[in-house]
């Protein structure tokens, strides 16, 4: 069994590969990791066109169309893979709320097939997205995400000694994402009022490059069953007005349906089989299938812990959030191949790490 992670020559499917969080990982898989093959697995044809004519034109990317509610064609996409990072979903609460049989369908269903297909296809590694929202869920987006960590936890247990293994990545609101609140805001300004729903609000932040890296130290540290919880900064919501739109007013519109005043990361149920390990959280699974060989230097956790964004000792500063901003009102804009282009704040590990690529012990 080899103890290395040679990216060089593996596959990389990225399912949800034109999104915020897709598009980050591809541009630092070609500049810093090189995989022999990188295929951006999604379902819109113009978001994929876009990506092309935007830089994303290489030897090693292939651009798949596909669902994940379509497991012959997640079948044909896998075929050859060694790694798989799970980032399709249906993520915006409003619209999950009033369709919520299409979030079931891509959210959870789409969750089976994508383990179904890599036990079938033999895939070494996945890696799932989650969030915030899937810890005591108070809609149904959230709802769906808990139930597809579920799955994806004990899919460990229907691999068996494959080889295939599946963990989780579960962090909090991506900066600057589509969807959230700072280009909401950003458009609200021109208006001279923002909307906040309580100001007492809290919630976690975390850039897309920290994103791209929490998964890629899963990948080299799991050994299947896993949720790894990065640390990350909290910040309050009417800092983040203040940051953006100092001279706007502020209209107060009350909580919305479904909407939480603070994101919990880790309960105290979670915590007290959570460790402390290489500047991660990670939570371990408690079935009979697991074999715990990784994580001998972890430090445990306190009783009772837990970490949510209001105990949190890591604040964003309201200066850090005016540079945040200011920052992300001026984006960079590439004209260059990813690989070529402005480094971004994560630089990644080198091409080769020392890591079983496919056992269920890890170093």
């Amino acid at each position: 069994m080899s103890n290395i992670i040679d990216w060089k020559n593996l596959n990389v499917l990225v399912t949800g590969g034109t999104g915020s969080f897709g598009k980050k990982i591809v541009e630092i898989m070609l500049r810093d990791f090189h995989p022999n093959k990188i295929i951006i697995f999604s379902r819109d044809e113009l978001k994929q066109h876009e990506m092309r004519i935007n830089g994303f034109e290489h030897e090693s990317l292939r651009y798949f169309l596909g669902d994940v509610r379509d497991k012959e064609r997640l079948r044909r996409a896998m075929h050859g893979v060694d790694i798989i990072i799970h980032a399709a979903a249906l993520k915006q609460v409003p619209a999950c709320e009033y369709n919520p049989f299409e979030a079931v369908k891509t959210n959870i269903i789409g969750a089976q097939n994508i383990i179904d297909e890599a036990i079938n296809m033999g895939v070494k590694k996945i890696v799932a997205l989650s969030t915030d929202k899937a810890v005591n869920p108070v809609n149904l987006y959230g709802a769906t995400k808990l139930c597809a960590e579920k799955m994806f936890i004990q899919g460990n247990s229907y691999a068996g000694e494959g080889g295939t293994r599946f963990s989780c990545v579960r962090y909090g609101n991506v900066i600057g994402s589509r969807g959230s609140v700072i280009p909401l805001f950003m458009g609200q300004k021109k208006n001279g009022i923002l909307t906040i729903t309580d100001t007492r609000m809290t919630r976690f932040w975390i850039s897309l490059e920290q994103a791209v890296e929490v998964v890629i130290k899963a990948l080299y540290h799991m050994q299947g069953g896993e949720i790894f919880v990065p640390k990350i900064p909290s910040m309050k919501i009417v800092d983040l007005a203040e940051a953006v739109a100092p001279a706007c007013e502020v209209d107060i519109i009350g909580i919305r349906p479904g909407e939480k005043l603070h994101e919990i990361l880790i309960t105290e149920e979670d915590g007290r089989h959570t460790l402390e390990y290489n500047g991660l959280y990670v939570i371990l699974p408690q079935f009979a299938w697991w074999r715990r060989q990784n994580y001998k230097n972890a430090r445990k956790l306190p009783e009772e812990f837990s970490y949510t964004s209001d105990n949190n000792n890591r604040w964003l500063t309201l200066n850090e959030l005016k540079v945040m901003a200011r920052e992300l009102s001026a984006p960079h804009k590439q004209t260059k191949s990813p690989r070529l282009s402005q480094t971004s704040a994560y630089r990644a590990e080198p091409a080769v790490h020392q890591q079983r690529s496919r056992a269920i012990t890890p170093t």
